[in-house]
């Protein structure tokens, strides 16, 4: 008959444990049956050990109640395949300008290798995946984006065509809803078929923003490669609404790349998201410590 040991050492890890436990347990409660809508990308994505830290957490999200949907970006590794085959990208605002053959390698990377990539992370993890794209089920018809630049030398304005870029235009959440009602946890591409019958790529923030908006999730995760919002100081600002955050952009604390992932937010928040959240998604099990810890993580913004 096997005995158990016990040293201070483990009796203290057990009860931090069992601690950590009941202080989650209030948020299990109120979000059981609840939606969370989770952007996952970056370089992370390349990293083995994130990639199974994230999916632990998805399938914990899972297990205890709550219906993770999981949409996930690609940038790194669009541009990877373009420079193999020879493909030079340009960018307006960050935004890829992609033509026919661009999209084609775009669509490629996206709904096959890096979604089905993701969905066998969670299938390992214990979770049951399944991989689409905006174009399955109708989830999202996309609509044309053009962007204006201004010109430095002459301070003219002209409109700039990126192709086969769009953004959600209208979203379906059926096939979603249906994979949810089966025990699934949808991972979803951020590709979509548009009105005139082309295939547009769509930033996965936006993707990600208008999705959650859609079926009223109770969160947006928005994983990055910062701490949050920072302020002029460089300290973690936790809780902002849209009036601080267009404060912020204003006084120029907030710019470059945080501009767009907090206009999503503030557009999910003010269509039928309850919160959305900025953070850092390097950091192992942020998600978790952001939702079921009293101390957080990252910036939550709320309408």
């Amino acid at each position: 008959m096997m005995t158990k040991t016990r040293n201070s050492e483990s009796d203290a890890a057990g009860l931090f444990k069992a601690e950590t436990l009941i202080e989650a347990l209030p948020y299990f409660q109120r979000y059981a049956g609840r939606t969370f809508v989770v952007k996952y990308g970056g370089h992370a994505m390349g990293e083995p050990q994130a990639a199974r830290d994230f999916a632990e957490d998805i399938v914990l999200l899972k297990a205890v109640g709550i219906n993770p949907v999981v949409v996930h970006g690609g940038g790194p590794q669009i541009g990877d395949m373009l420079t193999r085959l020879g493909v030079e990208s340009t960018f307006v605002d960050g935004l890829r300008v992609t033509d026919e053959a661009t999209a084609k390698v775009a669509e490629m990377v996206l709904s096959g290798a890096i979604n089905k990539e993701l969905v066998g992370w969670l299938s390992n993890a214990g979770g049951k995946a399944i991989g689409i794209s905006g174009k399955d089920g109708g989830l999202v018809t996309a609509r044309k984006v053009s962007r204006t630049t201004r010109d430095p030398e002459s301070n003219i304005e002209k409109l700039v065509d990126l192709g086969f870029v769009g953004e959600p235009a209208v979203v379906d959440t059926k096939v979603i809803d249906t994979a949810v009602a089966a025990g699934m946890i949808p991972v979803i591409a951020p590709i979509a078929g548009g009105e005139d019958g082309a295939t547009y790529n769509i930033n996965a923030d936006t993707m990600a923003g208008a999705i959650a908006a859609a079926l009223g999730a109770a969160r947006l995760f928005l994983l990055t490669d910062v701490a949050g919002v920072l302020d002029g100081e460089g300290q973690l600002l936790t809780d902002l609404d849209p009036s601080e955050i267009q404060k912020l952009r204003d006084d120029g604390v907030i710019r470059g790349g945080m501009v767009p992932k907090l206009e999503t937010c503030v557009s999910a928040v003010e269509s039928g998201c309850e919160a959305a959240v900025v953070l850092d998604g390097r950091v192992p099990h942020a998600m978790l410590l952001e939702f079921f810890t009293a101390r957080g993580a990252g910036t939550l913004v709320h309408a």
